[in-house]
């Protein structure tokens, strides 16, 4: 096997060299650096998408859960069953139900709209998240008040009031129930009473006698008792408003004012930015406010805003400023006080032991909870178009920065085919000499190869370079444009080689046809091009 390859590769080094007894040609150098440069740049962009990606997983999966299950309606209070019923589902670590709604979060005169705030439980909730390893200020101590316990449901619908039976078919009633024959009856008394008390005269006929037409004259024909005269006070109809409008704190008390007060209100985790944003410290007090204003169909009444006083007690910085800013975090009884469900949760969500099972171990819960209102989803499905974005980004990116791979192996081309026509006569003796077609074919073959591997080694050294540096460097980046502070480079060994591997086939294949061709080349035909 070394017989067989030494005279082709000896010819291929050979001719890598030039006419002036250099180390290697200039062509040969030109050859190597483009293939370099092309394999540098794609390492090095395939290891900052990558770096991408994989930042954004980490700060997805380091303030959300792995695996959620979530019902096709909004009343989840069965939640303990169902968290007790897949527990035990192969795969899981940890699991702990959770709300969350929009709400604007406000301090002193400065507010923030569209924050999502986070219910969780304070025992099972570092099970499943990983917001305790982010908490830059405070600790998640206090989230829960001692007393704290599951709100009652605010109002009642129609199937949960037991004195409000539904219709019956034949009742004597008309199938009304008592509610609605006691609203009737009250009705029809107030229609029999008039506006004022029973039997009292009509406004419109006071004054008059037996309802002739006659028409007072003057005030005096008024009944006895009735006021008369001008309205207008001594001092005239205008008046001044004081300055601030300030109300006494038994009307209007604010726990905000009291030092007291506040070290007794539930706790509340937010964001750096959110931090910065609302000028907040360690204790602040804040309040969150729920824009749920409307018509509820399923109570039939009009929903208000609902308003919470709450402290800071921690600060979290997840590197993602979109969470940062638009992301809190409180105890799940103080979040589930906001709505009218009472111990209702929004959902379930688990941590898993790979997170790249997440998606098999969906399905499991989704056979383990076959019954039609329940539904799973994955990290990697909840943030779908993120995730998938950043894919199509990194393939496109690579595709590019492959095409300077591919023009470099057109310089291995022009290379080699500058060899081969200058070797013509040298090709022509050898052939004569009793040189094969298949050893000449590999003597140039070897030589692309050697061209792609040296090139490939130099370029990925230079790209690991590249890697490092802006590691060390810290490229900065906007947070308010990429979500995060600073360039993310992820260098993966398996990446590296398969980048290596495809420059040196590239030029591999760049070598084929000037090889065939010196091989099919005959001594005649070269000796009568050189007379």
């Amino acid at each position: 096997m070394a017989a067989k390859m030494g005279f082709p590769l000896e010819l291929a080094l050979r001719y890598m060299r030039s006419k002036k007894r250099a180390f290697v040609s200039v062509g040969t150098v030109f050859a190597v650096l483009g293939v370099a440069l092309g394999v540098a740049a794609l390492a090095t962009v395939m290891s900052v998408t990558g770096g991408f990606r994989a930042e954004f997983r980490e700060k997805v999966l380091g303030v959300n859960a792995h695996v959620l299950i979530l019902k096709y309606s909004s009343d989840f209070r069965e939640y303990r069953e169902v968290m007790k019923k897949v527990e035990d589902v192969p795969g899981i670590t940890g699991i702990a139900p959770f709300v969350i709604n929009p709400m604007m979060v406000t301090h002193g005169e400065k507010s923030a709209t569209g924050v999502l705030l986070k219910g969780v439980d304070p025992a099972r909730m570092p099970t499943v998240l990983d917001l305790p390893r982010h908490i830059v200020e405070g600790n998640v101590e206090g989230l829960r008040l001692a007393d704290s316990k599951p709100p009652e449901r605010r109002r009642k619908s129609l199937f949960d009031d037991p004195t409000i039976s539904p219709p019956k078919k034949g009742a004597g009633d008309g199938g009304r129930s008592p509610l609605l024959l006691e609203i009737e009856k009250e009705i029809a008394l107030a229609d029999d009473a008039g506006p004022g008390d029973a039997g009292a005269p009509d406004a419109s006929t006071a004054g008059r006698e037996g309802g002739a037409d006659d028409e007072p004259t003057s005030d005096d024909q008024l009944d006895g008792g009735a006021p008369s005269g001008t309205i207008e006070p001594d001092g005239g109809f205008q008046t001044a408003l004081p300055d601030e409008d300030v109300l006494p704190a038994d009307v209007d008390p604010d726990p905000c004012r009291d030092p007291e007060s506040v070290k007794r209100l539930p706790g509340i985790i937010v964001g750096k930015t959110l931090k910065e944003n609302l000028k907040l410290e360690l204790g602040s007090c804040v309040q969150v406010t729920s824009p749920t204003v409307g018509y509820a169909y399923s109570h039939g009444a009009v929903l208000a805003p609902v308003a919470k006083q709450f402290r800071v007690i921690a600060v979290f910085d997840a590197g993602f400023d979109q969470y940062d800013s638009k992301l809190v975090y409180t105890d799940l009884y103080e979040a589930q006080a906001f709505g009218d469900s009472g111990d209702s949760v929004t959902g379930i969500e688990m941590k898993v032991s790979d997170i790249e099972q997440a998606r098999e171990v969906a399905r499991k819960l989704d056979e383990r909870l076959a019954d039609g209102i329940y539904h799973t989803m994955d990290w990697e499905e909840l943030n779908h178009g993120l995730f998938t974005a950043l894919r199509i980004q990194q393939i496109l990116m690579s595709l590019v920065l492959a095409l300077i791979i591919i023009v470099a192996a057109f310089t291995v081309i022009a290379t080699l085919i500058m060899v081969v026509l200058d070797k013509k006569k040298e090709i022509a003796v050898l052939k004569a000499m009793g040189a094969s077609d298949g050893a000449l074919l590999r003597a140039f073959l070897y030589q692309g190869a050697i061209i792609g591997l040296i090139g490939a080694s130099i370029g990925l050294g230079l790209g690991l370079l590249f890697c490092k540096g802006l590691l060390i460097y810290g490229f900065p980046l906007d947070a308010k444009v990429y979500f995060i502070s600073r360039l993310p480079v992820q260098v993966k060994p398996v990446e590296f080689s398969l980048v290596g591997v495809f420059a040196v086939l590239v030029c591999l294949a760049a070598t084929v046809w000037p090889a065939m061709y010196a091989a099919r080349l005959r001594p005649a035909e070269a000796f009568r091009e050189q007379q």
